[in-house]
């Protein structure tokens, strides 16, 4: 029986829109090996959720004149446009700012504290007087006083990845207004990351052999070079979850300590949805299960350390507490395949200086799939890399329109006018016509081995070397000349690439749902490969939120080259892509840094 996967993706942030480095480094690998995952016969389920607490929305709040609420709404909002437009296919896209939410994460929080796992300690943290209030770690920056890097976050450097000591960040400064900020005593919870060590190093080490080296080295090589220590899990905010803890009223649980239970509680919420409550236990205490952590370079301390000591310290109590008898401990992380920084024409792509190229308003002018395509190609799987308007422009033009697009056009054209809109009948094929249709059908087996190890640029990469082998099958065939003198040989070269288009459809539409889907409606099929997408609204005790959801049903996509009947009616065959203008690239690099 297929193992059940998890899909668990980055959850952004309410405070920014989303840019293209967000979307390849996190949310479009996830949605692409979901949806490969479905073909493949698998129960995928695919979770996130606006991560909606935190003092940056609150200052943006005071800054807008409005309340924090108001500010992750209108985020939310805009994420989930994006995502649908974009075609990302949660089966849950929820939010932190849920009832069932701050249920789970202050049982996590009691269920770590009753295991002995959570301490108290005072400890100095940054002061503004100017703000007069605490400031979150992510709002202090200075110098890094491990490698100098100038723009560290007082909790960790983008730079050299090591998280920091807040009280040793050289040249502090207040992230809102550029003061310096002091020191002041404060009481907080922590996480005893020191007593978990040992199983979190044992568990690390069980990964080595397929981790990505990046996450490797900024986990277990971190841990290895320095011990862990406890790490504050509580922060002085007024917006967020309450601490469940008698007295303790002016403080919530940190941001990062309760988004990253975000991945459980929205599994939960979601079996609440389709109205089967046990039903996440399947993805989070069946020995089997796999669960996959889709995150940027920048999150993988939380999801490769800290994640794994809170369902440490969590052991088998979690039940209890859920009002539950079930001993099954919860899956710790199977993959955490992390991106690293998509750059953007020479420079690091910057919101506040508009230097990015944003996922909404990209949508406004071009297509899904050429951008979900081009993500995919330049994804920073193992080092970072460059968006450039100018290459997306060719590889648009030279391989979407010219490689892909134009085998469909032209064959698929070719077919529907010289065989009345039916599929043609090629009889017996010939050696050559089954050459080409072995190497598609080995092809399955090399992009879905690049799949299963999230290697997806290759993926794609070999799935369109064999539109490139099928377009040279078509050279030497060339059934528009072989129809001339014999059309019986023309219907034989005509139905063999048809059978290559269709395996071809199966094998890209993980990264161009949307063109794949136009296709199967061409060659005669009904049904869509995939299932379809809304949005709906929840009633909880906190208010109305607003969902995404994936629903499967009547998905008929296999993972499996193709047995295109002879006969079969089709339907009159459009462009999949668009051929743009050159002039798009000085436009589009215009539009940045304004």
């Amino acid at each position: 029986m297929p193992y059940p996967i998890l899909v668990a993706v980055a959850w952004p942030y309410a405070n920014a829109e989303i840019h293209v480095g967000n979307l390849t480094g996190s949310y479009l690998p996830a949605d692409i090996f979901a949806r490969f995952q479905r073909l493949q016969g698998r129960d995928v389920l695919m979770v996130s959720g606006t991560d909606s607490h935190g003092t940056p929305i609150t200052v943006r709040a005071d800054d807008e004149g409005v309340s924090a609420m108001a500010v992750y709404q209108r985020y939310h909002d805009t994420f989930l446009q994006l995502f649908m437009k974009l075609g990302l296919t949660y089966d849950l896209f929820t939010s932190t700012h849920t009832s069932n939410h701050f249920n789970v994460a202050q049982k996590i929080f009691l269920s770590l504290k009753e295991n002995g796992f959570l301490y108290t300690d005072s400890q100095l943290q940054w002061f503004s007087k100017a703000q007069r209030r605490f400031l979150p770690d992510r709002y202090v920056e200075g110098t890094c006083y491990i490698c100098g890097y100038t723009n560290a976050r007082s909790d960790q450097c983008d730079k050299c990845g090591n998280l920091l000591d807040a009280t040793k960040l050289i040249a502090p400064r207040s992230k809102i207004d550029g003061s310096e900020p002091e020191m002041r005593e404060t009481e907080h919870y922590y996480l005893d990351l020191g007593k978990l060590q040992p199983k979190i190093i044992d568990f690390l080490k069980t990964r080595e052999s397929y981790w990505r080296p990046n996450v490797m080295r900024q986990s277990l090589g971190q841990i290895m070079a320095e011990q862990l220590h406890g790490r504050a899990i509580t922060r002085d905010l007024d917006w967020g979850i309450p601490v469940p803890v008698e007295d303790w009223d002016d403080k919530r649980l940190y941001v990062w300590f309760e988004a990253v239970i975000g991945y459980l509680s929205s599994s939960i919420e979601w079996s609440e949805i389709t109205g089967q409550p046990d039903a996440w236990r399947k993805w989070w205490q069946e020995e089997q299960a796999r669960t996959y952590y889709f995150i940027g370079k920048d999150n993988i301390p939380f999801h490769a350390v800290i994640w794994p000591a809170e369902l440490f310290g969590v052991g088998t109590t979690l039940d209890a507490l859920l009002g539950a008898d079930d001993p099954r401990p919860l899956v710790l992380p199977y993959d955490v395949p992390a991106n690293e920084f998509l750059n953007l024409e020479g420079q690091r792509i910057s919101g506040s200086r508009n230097w990015a190229v944003w996922g909404l308003d990209f949508l406004e002018r071009y297509d899904p799939d050429p951008l979900r395509y081009y993500l995919t190609m330049v994804m920073p799987e193992t080092k970072d890399s460059e968006w450039d308007w100018n290459v997306f422009f060719h590889r648009n033009n030279d391989e979407l329109v010219a490689t892909w697009g134009n085998l469909v056009n032209r064959v698929l054209s070719f077919a529907y006018k010289h065989w009345d809109g039916i599929i043609p009948d090629p009889g017996e094929l010939r050696p050559d016509d089954m050459a080409l249709l072995d190497v598609v059908e080995r092809g399955f087996i090399k992009v879905s081995s690049e799949l299963e190890a999230v290697h997806l640029r290759a993926a794609l990469s070999e799935a369109m070397s064999l539109a490139i082998e099928t377009n040279r099958y078509l050279d030497v065939n060339a059934p528009w000349f072989e129809i001339k003198t014999d059309k019986e040989m023309a219907a034989k070269s005509v139905y063999t690439a048809m059978r290559a288009i269709d395996s071809l459809k199966i094998l890209l539409a993980p990264f161009l749902p949307h063109t794949c889907d136009q296709l199967h409606a061409f060659l005669g099929y009904d049904g869509s490969l995939f299932g379809t997408q809304s949005v709906q609204t929840e009633e909880d005790e906190l208010g109305t939120h607003v969902v995404l959801r994936y629903h499967p049903e009547g998905a008929v996509g296999e993972w499996k080259e193709s047995q295109l009947p002879a006969g079969q009616h089709m339907r009159e065959p459009q462009p999949l892509f668009k051929k743009l203008e050159e002039s798009i690239v000085a436009e589009e690099r215009l539009r940045l840094g304004k």
